[in-house]
């Protein structure tokens, strides 16, 4: 049990993740709590190379950091809260959803062109089947691959080919320069040399330079409030994404904070919790709830409260993105749970319901084709 006065609170221990928890924390201490931050090593983690729909169960993030609540051994746990399966056992509560984040996702590319300018067949990046299935809704020509790691990772792979190329035209061209010498008559082709130009890279692209290259990436995806809290947003060009076309993951841009139901979770939430937050990403999980979607399923579902009402715009694709279901609806601040509810049910009756199946059936005949190549190392 924790020392009285200070809050211990489990976080995964990915840099985004620490990240994210400290924001928790300097809330909490913001409100006089002492705090302690406990990093749990998740199944999510040790499956680094897996992509998500394929770890079998949702909240692969999430488990075991829950468990160290309810065990007792730790007094919350901070949660990204679109990695939150929507069932939780019954003595646990969200105790707090802190004022949430960007919700959206960005497109990264090395020299800044918008998804409108990629050329035709560029390769896009993405680890989830949301963002494939509406980046192929939009440009069907677009060749989309899976795109695995932490945020670092993922944009170090997008940046690997340009640096590469560009050092390796330098190299040249300072060999050239070396063998005319002599010719008053030459102009090089770059003013600096190649140790002068590696020196002003960042250490996020001399790490790129580093990477051996799978995958040419023209372009990348990523949830914005990743990338900021990442703290590597102003190293890359990027365009935000429409979410009226390009609709969120459920919770996306969200934190929350776990803990047994009591005077704990009571305490946190008064604290910290932003109410207008809660009612959005509770409008979110409970539509995906009633669809049953999970993360085996491309389903956006984005929520905004304006006034006495919560916009609600739901976007439910094959996994090709060539059938989708969508909707929006105005749902009553005061009722707005029972109202999601509803709304999901007459979704689920236009055809939500039968794509959502089609991509469960879909997971499954792939987790049954996973070869030895698509398996972690060493699992």
């Amino acid at each position: 049990m924790r020392t009285r006065g200070t809050l211990r609170l489990a976080t995964r221990g990915s840099t985004l993740a620490r990240r994210q928890a400290s924001l928790v924390e300097e809330a909490l201490e913001d409100r006089r709590y002492e705090v302690e931050l406990v990093t749990v090593e998740t199944t999510g983690d040790q499956i680094r190379d897996e992509l998500i729909h394929r770890l079998g169960k949702t909240g692969a993030f999430v488990r075991e950091l829950d468990e160290r609540v309810l065990e007792g051994d730790l007094d919350g746990a901070v949660h990204s809260m679109k990695d939150m399966p929507t069932e939780q056992p019954l003595e646990l509560v969200t105790a707090a959803v802190p004022e949430r984040g960007p919700p959206g996702d960005v497109l990264i590319t090395p020299d800044g062109s918008t998804l409108e300018e990629l050329p035709e067949g560029a390769t896009v990046g993405t680890s989830s089947l949301r963002r494939r299935a509406q980046l192929l809704s939009e440009r069907p020509d677009l060749e989309v691959e899976p795109l695995r790691g932490n945020v670092d990772t993922r944009l170090e792979k997008l940046l690997a080919p340009s640096l590469q190329e560009e050092h390796q035209g330098r190299t040249e061209a300072e060999k050239e320069r070396k063998e005319n010498a002599g010719d008053d008559d030459y102009e090089p082709e770059y003013d600096r040399t190649v140790e002068e130009w590696f020196d002003d890279l960042s250490e996020l692209e001399r790490q790129a330079m580093e990477r051996e290259v799978e995958t040419e990436y023209d372009a990348i995806v990523l949830a914005q409030s990743g990338l900021e809290r990442s703290g590597l947003a102003h190293y890359v060009d990027y365009q935000e994404l429409p979410t009226g076309t390009f609709v969120p993951a459920p919770g996306q841009g969200a934190l929350a904070v776990t803990a047994r139901d009591g005077e704990t979770a009571r305490d946190i939430q008064s604290a910290i919790d932003f109410p207008r937050s809660r009612v959005e990403t509770t409008v979110e999980r409970t539509i995906l709830a009633e669809l049953g979607g999970g993360c085996i399923a491309p389903v956006g579902i984005y929520a905004v409260v304006q006034g006495e009402y919560v916009h609600a715009t739901v976007n439910v694709f094959d996994r090709d993105g060539e059938e989708s279901v969508e909707g929006s609806r105005d749902l009553p601040v005061e009722t707005h749970a029972e109202a999601a509810r509803e709304f999901a049910r007459d979704l689920a009756d236009r055809g939500a319901a039968d794509l959502i199946e089609a991509a469960r059936e879909d997971t499954e005949s792939d987790e049954g084709d996973v070869s030895a190549e698509d398996k972690p190392e060493g699992k």
